[in-house]
């Protein structure tokens, strides 16, 4: 996580303080969530986050009293003085950060990330948002995704008559596509119920996909996925499941029939976005399937973020 991103967010934490301190935490959504670990680590932070500031203005003066007493070329000062900023501005928030367990800093960065996209705005549930970049970041240190840092959330959870599909810019900050998305006949019907990896069960997969290459075939312009969770959709290149556009995924459909028409298994989406939407997330980017199925949510490797922790540490501190 950014230096930026962890003091706007701590900034914003200590606006809330006095909220917190005068009327009980059932008021503040945000540290009815905390344990008193998280909750230590943020006052750290703050405090953190005032006397860094400090030493930052201390050496931008120290370096404008050095550049007119001492003759030195520009550069040499200017590499000299970053340096001195660098080891005060991030020593202590690593310092802070090896004091807790990883899964606070991990839950606490993902929960940074989900405000800082608003996607409460978009009724997208923060434990849905915490499983898809579990997933997410254990598929990038597997190398199978590409450089563009987007992820895609289809929540079942939701009912087909509700905007349910997601598309995440992470480097943006920013949902690119918000819409519907149709689930297999056998699914259910308004809401989906049952889920499969079987060829002809015509039934949606949970988990997590990786899109693959595009073609054009019986349902036109569509999108061949990869199934990365066996036992439950490692058989989707098999089932030719794949994402394309279709014209029962649409408000008018809604209107007429209270619920999406459905498919064959494939996550169909509106003819409006259908092909817009292929052409930014193909070619190895990630997908989320979500449902609440405690067997799935127990069973998955990719929501297991134990093993993600040291590369994660280390991957803040080269962004710091």
């Amino acid at each position: 996580m950014s230096i930026r991103r962890q003091r706007a967010d701590i900034c914003r934490l200590i606006r809330l303080v006095p909220q917190f301190v005068g009327c009980g935490p059932r008021y503040s959504p945000y540290f009815r969530d905390l344990n008193y670990a998280r909750m230590v680590r943020i006052v750290m932070l703050a405090i953190l986050f005032a006397t860094t500031t400090a030493f930052q203005l201390t050496s931008v003066r120290n370096r404008e009293i050095l550049q007119t007493a001492i003759p030195q070329p520009s550069s040499a000062l200017a590499a000299a003085a970053g340096e001195h900023v660098l080891n005060l501005t991030t020593r202590p928030f690593d310092l802070v950060n090896g004091l807790f367990p990883d899964e606070i800093v991990f839950e606490d960065s993902v929960h940074a990330l989900y405000d800082a996209i608003n996607l409460q705005d978009y009724n997208l549930s923060y434990q849905v948002f915490k499983y898809a970049m579990t997933g997410y970041y254990n598929l990038r240190h597997q190398g199978k995704l590409n450089d563009k840092k987007l992820l895609s959330i289809i929540d079942f959870s939701k009912k087909s008559s509700m905007k349910r599909f997601y598309t995440i810019d992470l480097e943006a900050l920013a949902v690119k596509f918000y819409t519907y998305v149709s689930h297999g006949k056998n699914t259910g019907e308004n809401e989906a119920k049952s889920f499969s990896n079987v060829v002809h069960s015509n039934q949606s997969s949970l988990g997590f996909y990786v899109t693959g290459e595009t073609y054009i075939g019986s349902k036109g312009y569509s999108l061949k996925l990869d199934g990365m969770e066996q036992g439950y959709n490692d058989r989707i290149r098999e089932r030719a499941v794949v994402i394309h556009n279709a014209d029962y995924v649409s408000e008018a459909f809604i209107q007429k029939y209270g619920r999406l028409g459905r498919s064959q298994g494939c996550p169909a989406l509106p003819v409006a976005l259908g092909k817009k939407i292929i052409d930014v997330v193909k070619n190895k980017t990630a997908v989320f399937a979500y449902f609440n199925d405690e067997q799935y949510l127990q069973a998955s490797s990719m929501l297991d973020a134990s093993h993600l922790f040291q590369t994660l540490t280390a991957s803040a501190k080269i962004s710091h």
